[in-house]
């Protein structure tokens, strides 16, 4: 008798297609997750917006599966909003949709579906599990356009065993013509947002957030416009709040030069924003912390490919691990925008080795 398998549903074109998938061969439920309240929100694209539950609804309907939402707000709000926050009131750039994947989607949910009687989990991702001499190993999708392995480079062995990604052998095209031969109600949905819960601007979820819950997030100065210095110190002028400025950043500098201009660096402390040239953007290596390896961790230096953003094209670099999870990064040609609360992602080729999150550049 086949497992239970629980289909994350999110209203989107790739978990129904997922879920129709499996239904056709297999049990399945199907879990939609409330994690944000936008129901007085009339648009697609947010997660728990009001029409991406009742899409959800309507294709586990079609496919003829049971179809639940499970109540996480509360756990979202603790283990991906609030260091969102925190991030980038700490002058960092955070990655909410890694954090999920951690502490949501392949925990928490995991956790309940197998309260529900399900076994494993299916999702919509575009990446590969595939069974390797020494386990189980995360593959980049075959459709590199929609790829997502770099932000499930934190997934466990066990993790991976409980999961399937039964998209990571298809292209969108592929996926979207499915839903159309289904006629599933979604097949002609776009694409959802990439920061789900941030209605508007940053700045001012980050404001919204602090003024809601002064407790929570004590002692954070928003609102006074920041001091912009070039690399000498010397200042060019004042701009918005340090918290909406992200390493590598171009626009909305707020001052005028005869060259581009780029952010260099953020200091909370001073509510200040360092900017400079393209050239003194670039980063020999980094340093990175809270170090996950997905199979065995290595000893001694390694070579590998690094991302350093979700469409980084990567880079040969050498990853020398310090033993306590912390590990150096020396790159073989030096890298433009190197941001603190991103993550490196280590490839051998299709394979995600691991990666860690971005402490320091150089």
């Amino acid at each position: 008798m086949n497992e239970l398998t629980a289909v994350a549903m999110s209203g989107g074109l790739d978990s129904s297609v997922v879920a129709w998938l499996l239904a056709r061969d297999e049990p399945v439920v199907g879990l939609s997750m409330l994690l944000w309240d936008r129901s007085s929100e009339s648009a697609h694209g947010r997660c728990c917006g009001a029409l991406d539950l009742t899409d959800a609804k309507r294709v586990a309907q079609q496919c003829g599966i049971p179809h639940y939402t499970l109540k996480m707000d509360r756990e979202f709000r603790e283990a991906v909003v609030d260091p969102f926050v925190d991030d980038y009131l700490a002058g960092r750039t955070p990655i909410p949709c890694t954090a999920c994947n951690t502490w949501i989607k392949f925990d928490l949910f995991l956790e309940r579906a197998r309260a529900l009687g399900a076994g494993r989990m299916a999702t919509g991702h575009y990446a590969r599990i595939v069974e390797g001499g020494e386990g189980l190993e995360l593959h980049t999708a075959i459709d590199t356009d929609k790829d997502q392995s770099y932000y499930l480079f934190e997934l466990t062995q066990e993790q991976l065993g409980a999961s399937r990604f039964p998209l990571g052998e298809m292209t969108k095209p592929e996926v979207r013509e499915l839903a159309r031969q289904a006629g599933l109600v979604v097949s002609e949905k776009g694409e959802s947002m990439e920061i789900c819960f941030v209605a508007g601007g940053v700045r001012e979820f980050v404001e919204e957030q602090v003024a809601e819950r002064p407790e929570r997030f004590a002692g954070a100065a928003v609102g006074a416009a920041s001091t912009v210095v070039d690399s000498s110190g010397t200042v060019l002028g004042e701009a918005e709040p340090y918290y909406r400025y992200t390493v590598g950043q171009r626009r909305g500098l707020g001052v005028s030069a005869a060259e581009r201009l780029y952010v260099l660096g953020v200091e909370p402390a001073r509510n200040r924003v360092t900017v400079g040239t393209g050239d003194e953007l670039l980063s020999p290596g980094l340093t990175g912390e809270r170090t996950h390896w997905i199979g065995a961790a290595p000893a001694v230096e390694i070579e590998a490919t690094v991302r350093i953003r979700s469409r980084h094209p990567g880079v040969r670099a050498a990853i020398r691990p310090a033993g306590d999870g912390t590990v150096e990064v020396e790159f073989g040609s030096p890298q433009f925008g190197v941001a603190p609360g991103q993550a490196a992602v280590f490839y051998d080729g299709t394979r995600v080795l691991g990666g860690c999150w971005i402490a320091a550049a150089g």
